[in-house]
Parts: C-alpha cells; sequence; structure tokens
C-alpha cells in the first residue's frame, strides 16, 4: 500500500516537475518569438535603396537639328512629354517605346527655345526663346477605363500665357517659374549677364464672377558679374541666384515689383561656378551644385542679429561628384532628390540624411534632363544625343539612418541639430521626424518620478509593517495594499488626467510644503507616544504607534494646504508659475511628471511593498532574536541585521517596480501631455516609447516607416529592460551569496 502511494506520489512530483519545466521553456520561446518579430520588422529601416533600368530607347525626331530640352512623365510612368529647342510638344508611350503625338507650339514658328524649366510637379513648363519670348504651358493627363478596367491615359496640354519678355529681343538664357494655378504664377527670366526680368500674374474672381488681374513687372540686376544658375520657390516668395564666382544670392519676392536681396553668401567651398539649384518640396532647402561637382544644402533660419530675421545656413553637405553638376531633380513626396554631372553619373540622395541612396547605372552620357516620377518609384533620364532611360527606384526608409534615430538632425526650420519625434503633420511637405532620444529620455524621467516616489513610501512602510508593527495592524494593512495591485491603470490614468493634475495646479505651493510639515508631525507623534506613559503611568502598546502619528500626519497635511497661498504670496510673488518662469526659465504644465509620479507611484507602491513585505518577514527569526538579546534595539536590529539580510529581495522588488513603471502605457498617456520634449523639469510632462507606441500604431502606415520605426522603438525597450534587470539579477545574486551564510 505505501509502495503504491510512493508510486503515486513519485509520478505526481514527476509530472508536475515536466509541466513546470515545460510551461517555463514554452514561455521562453514566446519571448524570444516575438523579440524575432519584433527585430524581424525593424531591420528593414537599415535596408539599402535598390534601383534597377526597365527601359531604353532612341527618341525618333522626324526634323532635323530637333533637340529636346526636357522630359515630364505621369504619376503612372505610362506616358511621357517632351519639348524641343524647335519649339515642338512630343507626348511618348513608355511601354510602346514611340512618339503618339506631336505639336508645333503657336507662337514661336521662326523662334527656338535656349531654356526651359518645370515646376516640381513637373505639370507647368517654362520656355525661353532665343528672341527675348516665354511661354507658360500646362501638361494635362485624363485617366480614363476601358471595359477591361484597362487604365487609358490621354495627354494634353494648355498654352496658359505667353509673353515678351525683353523687349530688345535679348536671348532669354535662364528661366525659372513658380505656379501656385493657372490664375497665380510667376517668372523670372535671365536676359544678359546679370539682368533679371521678374513677371508675375494673379487673377482674383469675386463672388458675382467678376475677374480682377494683377500683373506686376520688374527688372533688377544681379549683384554678381554672371549668373550661372536660378531657381525660384513654388511660393514665389524667394529667388536663388547663382554665380560664376561660386555665391548664391537669396532675393525676397514678397514685394515683386521691389525685389530684396537678403544675403549673398560663398556656396561654393572651391568658388567655382554654381551650376544648378533646386527647391525642395517645402521649399526651405535648396540644393547647390558647382562647377566641380561639389553638392550642399542651405535653408534659411531665423537670425535675431540680421536686419531681415533670416539668414542662410548651410545644414548638409553631401557627397561630391566626378564633374560639373548638370541636373537636380526633387521629389515631390519627400525629401529626396536625383542629381547628375556632365559624365552621366546619376545619384538619388536625400537631404535630412545626408547619404547617397542609391546610384543609377546609366550608359554615362551627357544628360539633358531628369524627371523624378510623382510617386517616386522611378525616373526618367533625357540624355543629349536622345537616348530615353526609364529606372525604376525602390527607395526603401530614405530618411531613415541610426544618426536620424539615435542623434541629433539638422531640420528645415531648426537654429540647429536637435532631437526631435514628430511622425506626422498637417500638410503635405511635411517632413516626419524620428529621433527616439527624447521618447527613451521621457520613458527614464517617467519612471524616475514614479520611482522617487514609490520607494521610500513602499520600502519603509513595509519595514514598519513587518518589524514594528502590530500583527492586527498588519493583518490590516498588507491585503489593503495588495487590493491597490488590483487597481487597474486606466483608472489611475483617468483620475490623474481628470481630477489630479487640475487640483494639483491649484494647491501645488501647499503640496510641497507638505513635505516640511509631514516630517515634523511624524517626530511629534513620536514625542508624544513616548511622554503619554510618563503621564498617564500606564505602558502603551508597541505596534500601535501609526494611529497615533496618522491623525497628525493629516493635520499637518491640512496645516500645509491651509498655508499654501500665504507662502505662494511671500516667497513665490504671488503665482508660483510666473516664479518659476522669471527664476528657472519653466514653464508649468497641468499634466506633468508630478502628476505622473503621484499616479504611477500609486500602481507601483503595492509591488514594492509586498515583496519587500515577503522579503524582509522571511529574515530567520534567530538572527532577529540574537541580535535582541546582544541589547540590540528593533531599530539597530532592522537597520543593521533585518535590511541586510533581506536586500536581496528588497532589490529584486525595487528592479520590479522599475519594470512596471517602464512599461506603464495608460497612466503616462492620461496623466501627461504625451508630448515628447527633451526636458528633465518636473513641470512638464513627456512621452514614453510604450505610450508612443499606443498613440501611433493605429495610424501608421502597414510596413511603412513609421509602423517599423515603432517596432524599433519597442525593441529598443526590450534591450533597455533586459539591460537593467540583467544587470539588477547580477547585483541581487551577488547580494544573495553575502547574506546566505549569515
Amino acid at each position: 500500500m505505501k509502495d503504491k502511494k510512493h508510486k503515486r506520489a513519485s509520478f505526481y512530483n514527476d509530472a508536475a516537475r515536466i509541466i513546470i519545466y515545460a510551461g517555463g521553456i514554452f514561455t521562453i520561446v514566446v519571448v524570444l518569438a516575438i523579440l524575432v518579430f519584433v527585430f524581424n520588422e525593424s531591420l528593414p529601416l537599415f535596408g539599402d535603396a535598390d534601383a534597377s533600368k526597365t527601359k531604353e530607347f532612341q527618341l525618333q525626331n522626324k526634323h532635323e537639328g530637333k533637340s529636346p530640352l526636357l522630359i515630364g512623365v505621369d504619376e503612372y510612368e505610362k506616358v511621357a512629354y517632351t519639348v524641343t529647342d524647335s519649339a515642338t510638344l512630343e507626348f511618348i508611350d513608355l511601354d510602346k517605346k514611340e512618339i503618339i503625338s506631336e505639336t508645333k507650339i503657336a507662337g514661336f514658328e521662326n523662334q527656338a527655345f535656349i531654356s526651359s524649366s518645370k515646376t516640381l510637379n513637373n505639370n507647368y513648363v517654362a520656355l525661353g526663346s532665343n528672341q527675348g519670348k516665354a511661354i507658360l504651358l500646362k501638361v494635362n493627363y485624363s485617366v480614363t477605363f476601358s471595359d477591361e478596367t484597362e487604365r487609358i491615359i490621354e495627354p494634353s496640354f494648355d498654352i496658359i500665357k505667353t509673353l515678351k519678355i525683353d523687349s530688345t529681343n535679348q536671348p532669354i538664357r535662364k528661366i525659372s517659374t513658380s505656379v501656385i494655378s493657372d490664375d497665380e504664377w510667376t517668372i523670372v527670366s535671365l536676359v544678359g549677364a546679370n539682368e533679371i526680368i521678374l513677371r508675375s500674374l494673379l487673377i482674383t474672381h469675386s463672388i458675382m464672377g467678376d475677374e480682377q488681374e494683377d500683373s506686376s513687372y520688374s527688372k533688377f540686376y544681379a549683384d554678381t558679374d554672371s549668373v550661372t544658375a536660378m531657381a525660384i520657390d513654388n511660393t514665389s516668395e524667394k529667388l536663388i541666384i547663382g554665380s560664376r564666382s561660386g555665391s548664391i544670392l537669396y532675393y525676397s519676392l514678397k514685394d515683386k515689383t521691389s525685389p530684396e536681396l537678403i544675403q549673398k553668401v560663398v556656396a561654393s567651398p572651391d568658388k567655382k561656378p554654381i551650376t544648378s539649384l533646386q527647391f525642395l518640396i517645402g521649399d526651405q532647402s535648396v540644393i547647390v551644385g558647382d562647377a566641380k561637382g561639389n553638392i550642399s544644402s542651405w535653408m534659411r533660419v531665423l537670425d535675431d542679429e540680421s536686419d531681415y530675421g533670416w539668414k542662410l545656413v548651410q545644414p548638409h553637405i553631401f557627397n561630391s561628384l566626378f564633374s560639373s553638376i548638370e541636373v537636380i531633380v526633387g521629389s515631390q513626396r519627400d525629401k529626396s532628390f536625383i542629381i547628375a554631372d556632365t559624365e552621366g553619373n546619376i545619384q538619388v540622395k536625400h537631404l535630412t540624411s545626408s547619404r547617397t541612396l542609391v546610384e543609377l547605372k546609366g550608359i554615362h552620357l551627357p544628360i539633358r534632363d531628369i524627371v523624378y516620377s510623382p510617386k517616386s518609384n522611378g525616373t526618367l533620364v533625357l540624355y543629349k544625343n536622345g537616348t530615353l532611360e526609364h529606372f525604376s527606384i525602390e527607395p526603401a526608409h530614405p530618411e531613415i539612418t541610426l544618426q536620424t534615430i539615435f542623434g541629433k538632425v539638422w531640420y528645415e526650420g531648426y537654429k540647429k541639430p536637435e532631437y526631435v519625434w514628430q511622425s506626422t503633420g498637417g500638410t503635405d511637405d511635411f517632413e516626419s521626424k524620428y529621433s527616439l532620444i527624447p521618447l527613451i529620455i521621457g520613458t527614464f524621467k517617467g519612471t524616475f518620478y514614479a520611482l522617487i516616489f514609490a520607494i521610500p513610501i513602499a520600502l519603509f512602510s513595509a519595514l514598519y509593517t513587518s518589524v514594528f508593527a502590530h500583527p492586527k495592524i498588519k493583518s490590516i494593512v498588507k491585503p489593503v495594499v495588495e487590493i491597490m495591485a488590483a487597481l487597474p491603470s486606466v483608472v489611475i490614468g483617468f483620475l490623474a488626467g481628470l481630477w489630479l493634475a487640475p487640483l494639483l495646479e491649484r494647491i501645488l505651493p501647499g503640496v510641497f510644503l507638505m513635505f516640511f510639515f509631514a516630517p515634523i508631525m511624524m517626530m511629534l507623534g513620536i514625542y508624544i507616544w513616548n511622554q503619554i506613559p510618563k503621564v498617564t503611568g500606564k505602558k502603551l502598546k508597541n505596534g500601535y504607534e501609526v494611529l497615533m502619528i496618522i491623525p497628525l500626519l493629516i493635520l499637518g497635511g491640512q496645516l500645509a494646504l491651509w498655508l499654501g497661498p500665504s507662502f505662494e504670496s511671500i516667497a513665490l510673488g504671488g503665482d508660483y508659475r510666473a516664479w518659476l518662469l522669471k527664476n528657472f526659465n519653466q514653464s508649468y504644465d497641468q499634466r506633468n511628471a508630478i502628476v505622473v509620479g503621484f499616479a504611477m507611484g500609486f500602481a507601483v507602491i503595492p509591488i514594492i511593498f509586498t515583496i519587500c513585505e515577503d522579503a524582509l518577514s522571511s529574515v530567520p527569526q534567530h538572527l532577529t532574536s540574537g541580535s535582541l538579546a546582544l541589547g540590540a534595539t528593533k531599530w539597530q536590529t532592522a537597520a543593521h541585521v533585518i535590511l541586510p539580510t533581506a536586500s536581496p529581495g528588497i532589490f529584486s522588488a525595487i528592479m520590479i517596480g522599475f519594470g512596471r513603471a517602464i512599461g506603464e502605457t495608460m497612466i503616462v498617456l492620461m496623466a501627461t501631455g504625451n508630448t515628447p520634449i527633451l526636458d528633465f523639469s518636473p513641470f512638464n510632462g513627456f512621452r514614453t516609447l510604450s505610450a508612443n507606441t499606443a498613440v501611433e500604431i493605429p495610424e501608421a502606415p502597414y510596413q511603412g516607416t513609421l509602423y517599423r520605426v515603432l517596432f524599433l522603438s519597442a525593441a529598443v525597450l526590450f534591450i533597455m529592460t533586459f539591460i537593467v534587470n540583467t544587470a539588477a539579477e547580477i547585483v541581487r545574486q551577488r547580494l544573495r551569496k553575502k547574506y546566505m551564510d549569515i
């Protein structure tokens, strides 16, 4: 009978051991699988762009001497157009590799186009002739579908305006255009060496249907001997002129009748002629290329010392090409651009990351023009010999590098490089900013303020409950604190954001006074407790001191709140917010780190308290009894025997509380402003990695840059907690080894 019971017990024991082992292994496998998935979704961020040539053919010109000047393409990369120097506009079917229509542009029968320009969306084209005449065209693509759902693209063009630029019929050497709509545009032309002529038109429509035409004409001489390049932004407010001496000139066109020179700077490090200029989407940055192949970007930033409030700065320098820069073309979607030199070397670069994304392997002949497809997934290269090449481009994630994720980046509109997280904006030309540093700092900031509030309260409460409190009080306190752990974090965050934050804003001076009154009231309570036996002659039971201290703490808190307004009036100038701003340049946000410290501390305290109390209560009784027998007081025993012996468990409790705080989402989400700022001040908010993921992931396009950056942030959070927990386990093991033989 005993053998059967023994075998049954052994069987159950073995089964339990196997189940526990299997459960542990399964848990580890699941965690590793999650980690592999997170890293697998993050790694494509750092992949290289790819490009391949898909088409190459020779344009069949029907007239001798006809040379194409520029090229454009529709968004589907099916139909392209070219304009030749003989005033002919051709539409080309890229699939069939043939010209499908050819139209002579009226009014230029006996003239030749010698300069050209197109807008960023390549739908508007400005052309200048050798007799001082210019024309503005609009290229249209009408898309229909056949019964078989085949996409049919019908190209056409409209003449917006034909202009006589120069009355003396001087050739238009350079031309640049900015078109906001058919009724609002600007054309800048260069005649002679440095004579600039600016023509603009604005047609307004009244609610009665009347039209009012407002046109302007201005002529000025650029502050340089010879103009070699020009670029006007899409808002018609900024004009950049490149010179033969390697300088660029920044003109303001806010008053188009009187352009004003704002600044002149040397843009070429070798003072070589500026050969090409191109504004990128957003019209903040202009890419500058010179005759030696140097490439840089320039943008204007606020400058208090400048008379105009702005100045040009050079935030990015790119790897040079091998010869003079011939063409620069910007993307319509992001800050990438295509650049080519006179030898036919073509590269795709990105502004913010300052890196070369991919090199296009063409035929290395002199290039006439390049067009970047509207979706930035392809490009057409037009060579001077009439050859046309099409490249398919897979840009991957051009704005992402380790520097843009973890380093300072000089973004457009900023005075200097900054750590910035701003994933979305309100305009199409907004540039997403993906620095994780504000989120990492915010994560540690929230954890710090939570633990600085939770650790002292939880640890000393556990010490008192375990060592000093009466067993009856312990039997009440511990279950109540453990019930606190059951409160949902969303409820705590809700109360913190909607109730505690406004309340704390009103009574903050009184709250700070509490930290002064609380120790005084506690010492007063202990003093009174010790004096009662002397007065009454009756000995009080040990462990009930808290019944005297709690009412006095409440009284001290009320006294602090009552004196708070007086303290604010006398010491803080009557308004603590203004005092903080004046003396420390710190603004007070209603939802800030203090609120999070209280709220998240409330959530962390039960965890730390419970584990600490268990560790303290598990100290062998013979150690405590031996210490007391040798004449040590309870406090001496607690400080020199119990706390050191229980230190591994206490340290584990703090680390578990740290893990709870660093991964908290809902409290941070609701109790802070969720603002990704880089500031350690307790008076403003922050955003953590976990809260950021919760906010951003529903709006992140699947497998897009934001989607993968969020997975990267999850991987960073995992690595952070892994490092901290590993270090904590090493420390815990050493503490355990140190005190296990006592």
